[in-house]
């Protein structure tokens, strides 16, 4: 790669991370696959030839647990979404140039020279480690097979990432109270033979990796904390059927672990599009072993596969190194967390089926945030951007300027385009250059939104229909100027529009596609005959958004009435087995005297920075203030807390969290941290006895 700014010489192809092929899709997931169309577009508007690739994620025990809970094959099962993801992509107007999956041939070809290599390299070997087991069944758990405790941060976790709690990647054989998802009995620990890939080897590599990387703030910063740190050797075997076999020496019975093949899918996509439309167009090799432009485009939870685990491999097998990551924030409905359980999303199938253009919705996920911010979407939120943004001021103005140029010179009148237009329309095809260098999509996309906004107000400033009677040369100036800005902004808004740039193309009588010219036609002339325009936005109705809104509420209502009738099933036939079995040893009460545990008020809460339920807490406990690091971000209402008393235990071991260092430990109950706090009116810093 070069590290030049777009365009460069070298070919580029921009990734979006593969779904799981194990559910439907909701609006949060879309965010990054419209994010990957923008980029990917806006590039080849600049003149960078691109690639744009994704696929499916067949593999991993997510797709297996879901397909023997439904009698059938963890293949028939994976294809079913495969197939469903490729029909629902192109209807955003997600225009991948190839959309593979992780089970087709080219990608176990290339998985399995790739993992070669690697073990020729000597950074690959074998050692005995403990897998989770399930005694009753007599069969192996791996990853998501089992459940538990991290040992890290003490949240539940599954059995390969701590997905509720500090996000980290465990390896097996960690995950403490292991419990089997298949039989829900407690399972045990066996030894077994795995293949580890030596990540140590690569620390040097991957410190300077880090530093050149390009994108987003968080794929740098997040991490630091593993590349600086000692990195841990990673296993990428496991103990199941589905999967691609391990092709070296000594793994007959295991499966490659998902997130080995899973990003090998990326080149492998590649290789089928370049393969379809011939070298001479693309060449996939040039970008995947001649250093050229890989840009990962991704959510927040991935990061440490594909900035720690994915360049090592690359590395260690002799292909190229990515560019660039962007990591995208997380996205929330109407303030709130998804939640699939309970009904509470947008699914991307319901916003179509609600008759709206996929523009709107790819235009509110580009530019409500930075790509690496959390979002919130909400009906209401919806239509203050589409009715003020879209029809108020991009629509408004390239109706107004086409009509009156249509009607009164039956198309773009005749004479130059005046001095102070082509300055801000350069001003903005420079603005769009520099928004895509910084991997700002958002500031992109308001290059074309900013100049509409000149438009309005050069064409309420000049009135050329007070104009073109009397001084029909002076109209004719302000209309020629005003049908150029309405190209301008449709080329520089084709990227996030690209259905209503086209359509505006074609209302613009310009041959051929929008999507087919580069920046440098925003100031080549327009047609100087085109027939009557139509709007291209309509007003989203305030009775539509409250119909909307009560079929989400009533939707999210009934699911969670549907969840607390089968809560109070459970609770009217408690299993014994659904709570922690007493501990029989026993501590003496000198030990227990040495626990100091002391009432505590809280004083301020902080969400820690890249953790998705990590909380930073400043605690009063009397005799000074302590930092303490908790899991609770999702399960409590934060402004709600200062001020609340709490238990805190605080001669617990100090520990590092996310980079901020925890001085105690507060004490609550089950899963959802319920705090333990005083009956009566303990002063803050008393002791429990």
């Amino acid at each position: 790669m070069t590290h030049d700014e777009f365009p460069t010489s070298e070919p580029a192809v921009v990734t979006c991370g593969l779904p799981y092929a194990n559910g439907d899709l909701h609006i949060g997931h879309l965010r990054t696959y419209v994010s990957g169309d923008v980029l990917s577009r806006a590039l080849r508007t600049l003149g960078q030839q691109t690639a744009f690739v994704s696929g499916s994620d067949m593999h991993g025990t997510p797709v297996a647990v879901n397909a023997w809970e439904e009698g059938i094959s963890p293949e028939e099962y994976a294809l079913r979404w495969h197939e469903t993801y490729e029909a629902l992509f192109p209807r955003f107007d997600i225009e991948f140039d190839n959309y593979g999956h992780t089970h087709d041939e080219t990608n176990t070809q290339i998985t399995r020279e790739i993992v070669l290599a690697l073990e020729a390299g000597g950074h690959i070997y074998e050692k005995e480690i403990k897998v989770a087991w399930d005694p009753e069944l007599d069969q192996p758990l791996p990853d998501r097979y089992v459940e538990g405790t991290c040992p890290y941060c003490g949240a539940k976790a599954r059995g390969d990432e701590c997905d509720e709690g500090c996000q980290r990647h465990l390896e097996p054989g960690e995950i403490e109270d292991p419990v089997s998802v298949v039989s829900g009995n407690p399972a045990e620990y066996r030894d077994r033979p795995h293949k580890f890939f030596r990540i140590s080897d690569f620390q040097d590599y991957l410190q300077g990796f880090i530093d050149r990387l390009e994108g987003t703030a968080n794929a740098r910063n997040q991490p630091r904390e593993w590349i600086e740190g000692e990195l841990q050797d990673w296993c990428i075997t496991r103990d199941m059927d589905w999967g691609i076999d391990y092709p070296g020496e000594g793994g007959e019975d295991l499966v490659l672990y998902v997130w080995v093949d899973a990003p090998i899918e990326y080149i492998s996509s590649t290789k089928q599009y370049s393969e379809r439309v011939g070298a001479d167009t693309y060449d996939w090799e040039q970008t995947w072993k001649d250093d050229g432009e890989i840009i990962h485009v991704i959510g927040r939870d991935i990061i440490q596969h594909h900035t720690v685990f994915w360049p090592a491999m690359l590395h260690g097998s002799g292909y190229s190194e990515p560019r660039s990551v962007m990591a995208s924030g997380f996205m929330t409905l109407d303030g709130k967390a998804f939640s699939t359980s309970r009904n509470r999303a947008i699914w991307a199938e319901d916003y179509l089926d609600a008759g709206f253009h996929p523009d709107l919705l790819r235009y509110y996920l580009i530019t409500v945030g930075g790509f690496q911010d959390d979002i919130d979407f909400s009906w209401d939120r919806f239509q203050e951007r589409v009715n003020g943004e879209l029809v108020g001021n991009v629509g408004n103005f390239i109706y107004r300027s086409l009509l009156f140029a249509q009607r009164n010179w039956d198309g773009t009148p005749d004479t130059d385009l005046g001095d102070e237009v082509r300055e801000r329309i350069e001003d903005a095809m420079a603005a769009f250059g520099e928004g895509l260098n910084e991997y700002s999509l958002r500031r992109a996309t308001q290059a074309g939104v900013e100049l509409a906004k000149f438009g309005n107000e050069y064409i309420q400033r000049n009135e050329p229909w007070k104009l073109v009677d009397d001084e029909p040369d002076a109209a004719a100036q302000v209309i020629r100027d005003c049908v150029q800005l309405t190209k301008a902004v449709g080329i520089l808004l084709a990227p996030t529009l690209p259905g209503k740039a086209e359509a505006l193309w074609e209302q613009l009588g310009e041959a051929g596609s929008v999507h087919e010219v580069g920046l440098d036609a925003c100031l080549e002339d327009p047609p100087a005959e085109f027939d009557a325009p139509s709007e291209l936005f309509e007003k989203l109705e305030d009775d539509r958004v409250d119909e909307l809104n009560r079929q989400l509420e009533e939707r999210v209502a009934a699911a969670e009435a549907a969840e607390e009738e089968a809560e109070a099933a459970e609770e009217a036939e408690p299993e014994p087995t659904d709570l922690e079995p007493l501990i029989e040893e026993r501590v003496s009460f000198e030990d227990f005297q040495e626990l100091d545990i002391r009432v505590g008020r809280i004083v301020a809460v902080d969400p820690i920075e890249g953790a998705d339920d990590l909380v930073r807490l400043e605690v009063d406990i009397g005799l000074e203030t302590r930092q303490l690091v908790a899991g609770i971000k999702q399960l409590h209402d934060l402004d709600a807390l200062p001020g609340k008393k709490i238990i805190v235990l605080t001669n617990l071991e100090k520990a590092e969290l996310f980079g901020v260092e925890s001085n105690g430990m507060l004490l609550a109950a089950g899963d959802a941290a319920d705090l333990l706090t005083t009956h009566g009116d303990a002063e803050v810093g008393e002791k429990i006895r």
